[in-house]
Parts: structure tokens; C-alpha cells; sequence
């Protein structure tokens, strides 16, 4: 491969402190050959809680976690997917009072509708076919800890209703019970979906919106803060260097290029599946992304002379989806998996083309309760 070269000091233009001390070793620099030094504030200017970056937007939100962590206020973080919410609720349970407790979390597209309230609150023996013996929910395992709860536009409307009862009253009863437990658990709630929208819709309780919104965060995409994105490019090549044992002395400089350039529509998550991937067919000391690996998101196919007709194909192949999954994203039987797509991928490509995915909910239940 004939490309230019650059070594890893100068690929984020940092002294240090984009890679945890403990997989410094596996990086050399490109002219001396002697181990990098990295170890000098990892903790102070590039991470925070495994939160990396140094731009003006998520140095925000980390003045914002700090200012949080102390209390008991619930916490809403909003953002698109792949940009690191379940993080930033982690980093709020450890700088807070409770770090030395439970943080059990639970994403609520993934866990099915009929099973969330007892998924939650838990159950008593024999109260429904298969609870065999007493069951305890995430509520209660989370006492005196913090419960995350991923994807909370997700929530049915009957869920949302005892939800509101555990933020208020402090207290719960299992999913055939008559005995009310207490409860002192501190809530997390995360979304990427608009939930001002869904409560203006009625897919969403008002009430409990503002019980979740008490001290918002708004976690900003990958694409908002662009001088973060080498950075975690960096961050997350020496975590798969150390994982792979294996020793990357330079990068292409085109890779740089094509890393800062890129749109990143999955965010985050969508930067450290391609550095992985990277990693795994890299069988020299350069690393190299391949641009094919990048692919353009949906805005700017368009702008690129995709056919109207094509849009409208898709649009109508996401909608049929929707439809017969009554509206379910993510899971075994979500539309993503019919269609064969990443969640968070159909997630992006539902927002680009103003595909309302409530509505196939409320068709599902109006069907049902013509039945």
C-alpha cells in the first residue's frame, strides 16, 4: 500500500490522553520506536468516565453530569442513537451517592409489551401461566441503586402509568399482588426519539414527561462535534489493539481524512464497529479504514441524484414493515430484523423520511379493539 503515513501523536494532534494507561504499550511512535507516553491526563482533558472527547459540546455534558451526579433528581437524556447515552448514565450512578449500589438497566424496545410490567415491578406466584414461583422486577433489585431506562418513547401507555406511580409515591406492587412494596431508586430515563411530540400525540403520559424531564441532558451527535471524532478514533484503536494484541505504530493519512470527513450517521457506535472491523483484517503496524466501509446516509444519496421513485420504494418497504410488526423497531420480531437492517440504522432512515412509526401502533390497537 502506497499512502502516506502518519504516527499516532500526530493523527489527534494531542500530547496524550485519549488511550487509558493500560494498553499504552501497544502503540510506538513512528520515528524513534519507543512507546508513547499516555498516560498523562487521560483523566482531565480527553476522558471523562470513559466519556472521550474534548469539544465544547460534550465538555457541556460533562459539567452537566457533574452537576447532577450529587442528587436524586431523575435524569432524561435525549440524542440520537449510538451516541452514548447508556454512558452517560453510567458516569451519573458512579459520581453519585448510590455508586456502590446496583445499576440494572433496561431497554424498553427490546423487551416485549406484554412482559415490561412484570420485567419491571416483578410478579407473584401464580399470576400469570408459567410464574411458577415469586419473581423480583428491575425496581426492586435496583433498590437504594439507579435503574436505567433505554429507550423510554418506547413504553407502552398502561406501563407508563405505573411508572408514574413509582416516581411519585415511592412504591410499587408486583404484577399480581395486592401488597405495595417501597422503593428508593433513582431514575434514568434515555431516548432518541421526540417525546414532546409523542405526548402532543398521545402516545406519551404529559405527567410523566415532566416527572422524567426534571434535569434534561442533551447528549449532541458525532457529526456536532467533529474535533472528537480522531480523538475516539484513537480512544477506541487502542482498545482493540490491546483486545487483538496487536501493535499499530501509524495511520494512513487518507484513513484520517476519510474518518474526519465522514458524516458518522450511526454516531459513536458506528465509529467503533469500523475501527473493530479495522483491527481484525489489520496484519501490519499501519491502520487503514477502507472507504467503501463508509457508506452515505440518506440525505446526501439523495442530493447525489438518487431517483424519487427509489425514495418512495423504500418508504413503502419501511411503512410495510412497520405495519406488520404493529409498529415494534428493534427485538426478534421488530422491522429491522425483517428487513435486514441495523436498528439504529432504520431508526435513521425512518426520521430522514418523516415516517410517523406511532401511528402503526395506535392502527394495531384500534384493529384490535374492533375485534
Amino acid at each position: 500500500m502506497s499512502a502516506t503515513m502518519i504516527g499516532l501523536d500526530a493523527f489527534t494532534s494531542l500530547r496524550s490522553g485519549a488511550i487509558p494507561a493500560r494498553v499504552s504499550n501497544h502503540f510506538t511512535d513512528d520515528a524513534t520506536g519507543r512507546p508513547f507516553d499516555l498516560r498523562d491526563e487521560v483523566l482531565t482533558t480527553a476522558m471523562f468516565e470513559e466519556i472521550v472527547g474534548s469539544s465544547g459540546a460534550i465538555s457541556r455534558v460533562t459539567d452537566q453530569i457533574l452537576k447532577v451526579a450529587p442528587f436524586d433528581a431523575t435524569v432524561l437524556i435525549t440524542g440520537e442513537s449510538g451516541t452514548g447515552k447508556e454512558l452517560i448514565a453510567r458516569a451519573i450512578h458512579k459520581r453519585s451517592r448510590r455508586s456502590r449500589s446496583v445499576f440494572t438497566t433496561m431497554n424498553c424496545a427490546a423487551t416485549p409489551t406484554s412482559l415490561m410490567a412484570a420485567e419491571l415491578f416483578g410478579y407473584e406466584r401464580g399470576a400469570f401461566t408459567g410464574a411458577n414461583q415469586r419473581h423480583a422486577g428491575r425496581f426492586e433489585v435496583a433498590n437504594r441503586g439507579t435503574i436505567f431506562l433505554d429507550e423510554i418513547g418506547e413504553m407502552p401507555i398502561e406501563t407508563q402509568t405505573a411508572l408514574l406511580r413509582v416516581l411519585q409515591e415511592r412504591e410499587f406492587e408486583r404484577v399480581g399482588g395486592t401488597h405495595s412494596i417501597p422503593v428508593d431508586v433513582r431514575v434514568i430515563a434515555a431516548t432518541n426519539c421526540d417525546l414532546p411530540a409523542a405526548v402532543r400525540s398521545g402516545k406519551f403520559r404529559l405527567d410523566l414527561f415532566y416527572r422524567l424531564n426534571v434535569f434534561p441532558i442533551h447528549v449532541p451527535p458525532l457529526r456536532e462535534r467533529p474535533q472528537d471524532i480522531l480523538l475516539l478514533a484513537k480512544y477506541f484503536i487502542g482498545r482493540y489493539a490491546a483486545k487483538l494484541a496487536k501493535r499499530i505504530r501509524r495511520v494512513e493519512e487518507r484513513t484520517a481524512q476519510l474518518l474526519e470527513g465522514y458524516h458518522w450517521p450511526g454516531n459513536i457506535r458506528e465509529l467503533q464497529n469500523v475501527i473493530e472491523r479495522a483491527m481484525i483484517l489489520c496484519d501490519s503496524d499501519t491502520f487503514f479504514v477502507e472507504e467503501a466501509w463508509l457508506q452515505l446516509p440518506l440525505e446526501e444519496e439523495a442530493s447525489m441524484g438518487l431517483q424519487p421513485s427509489l425514495l418512495s420504494q423504500e418508504r413503502e418497504l419501511i411503512e410495510a414493515a412497520l405495519a406488520e410488526t404493529r409498529g415494534r423497531i428493534a427485538g426478534p420480531d421488530g422491522a429491522a430484523r425483517r428487513l435486514g437492517v441495523p436498528r439504529t440504522t432504520l431508526e435513521y432512515k425512518i426520521k430522514n423520511l418523516r415516517i410517523d412509526k406511532y401511528r402503526f401502533r395506535i392502527e394495531a390497537r384500534e384493529l384490535s379493539a374492533k375485534w
